[in-house]
């Protein structure tokens, strides 16, 4: 892939990152890399090591994924990143309040207004909200629970700002998140696929209303349930192809082989700077799948 960047021009892109939360947690990490040039990556599986460069003649954007830009925003790294040439993009997961799932995030109030701010300062078409997952579960007294209660509030908020993207999905259940959820008296179960497409249904409808479009991420299998009418599609995350045509530029549109491509992920090529053992997030959220069983 660098041979083939290097040949055609192509900028890359950073994800910061799928593995870990950097704006709440490792700006200052961060910054200190990007003035060094270079960030010193291990491939969490693999185990191999490689640098990925970080000067902004070859990045095209940053791509910062968070629940909690607080920090980032009060520290003005963004605009920091802005006068030293680079372009970013932000994927913000704004869940429904419920301190049992996300024990360590901010209150929702606090965090709708963090995603007015990043609006603000930012540009709204630079900002992807993530309702990311949809979780059903049994709490310990056998009721049947999920988080979709404050859906409506946040997309009104979404909209209001000008953002026009929601990616969402199912949460997936991963052994160490059913062990984890067990450690607390919880059980998360899968809904009917007719029942996940009603969901999307109803959530597109909320959406439209408010001149936001859903995508969903690795649900193909729902995807190729929803009538022909619906708009829903496909997500990226990482969309390179909007982000050049967003800030302009030469960037790479190859699909990116470390994701979910059979199960509907849609990202493109990137390169994630983060890291699982190094960077572990202290939201700790109950549905993770990075973080192990607490």
């Amino acid at each position: 892939m660098t041979s083939v960047l290097k040949q055609f021009g192509l900028k890359t892109v950073i994800s910061a990152s799928r593995r870990t939360d950097i704006p709440a947690f490792y700006m200052d990490w961060f910054m200190d890399r990007i003035n060094k040039g270079y960030f010193e990556v291990v491939n969490p599986y693999s185990k191999k090591r490689f640098n990925v460069d970080a000067s902004s003649e070859k990045v095209h954007t940053i791509v910062f994924w968070s629940k909690n830009f607080n920090l980032f925003l009060k520290g003005g790294f963004g605009e920091s990143l802005l006068e030293k040439g680079y372009n970013l993009f932000f994927n913000f997961t704004i869940n429904s309040f419920n301190s049992l799932l996300e024990p360590n995030v901010p209150s929702l109030k606090d965090r709708l207004d963090q995603m007015d701010e990043l609006c603000m300062r930012f540009n709204a078409k630079t900002i992807q909200w993530r309702f990311d997952p949809i979780c059903f579960y049994k709490d310990n007294n056998g009721y049947t629970k999920n988080n979709l209660c404050d859906f409506e509030i946040i997309a009104g908020r979404a909209g209001d700002c000008g953002i026009d993207r929601c990616i969402t999905s199912f949460v997936d259940l991963y052994a160490k998140i059913k062990k984890r959820s067990a450690g607390i008296g919880i059980s998360f179960f899968d809904p009917s696929v007719e029942k996940k497409t009603n969901i999307l249904l109803g959530m597109e409808k909320t959406l439209h209303e408010r001149g936001i479009s859903l995508f969903t991420c690795c649900e193909k299998k729902i995807l190729n349930m929803l009538p022909s009418e619906s708009t829903v599609s496909q997500s990226a995350c990482i969309p390179n192809e909007y982000l050049s045509k967003l800030f302009g530029g030469k960037i790479s549109l190859a699909k990116d082989r470390g994701q979910r491509i059979e199960a509907g992920c849609g990202c493109l090529a990137s390169s994630d700077v983060g890291s699982y053992s190094l960077h572990p997030c202290f939201h700790n959220c109950l549905f993770c799948y990075a973080n192990p069983s607490f």
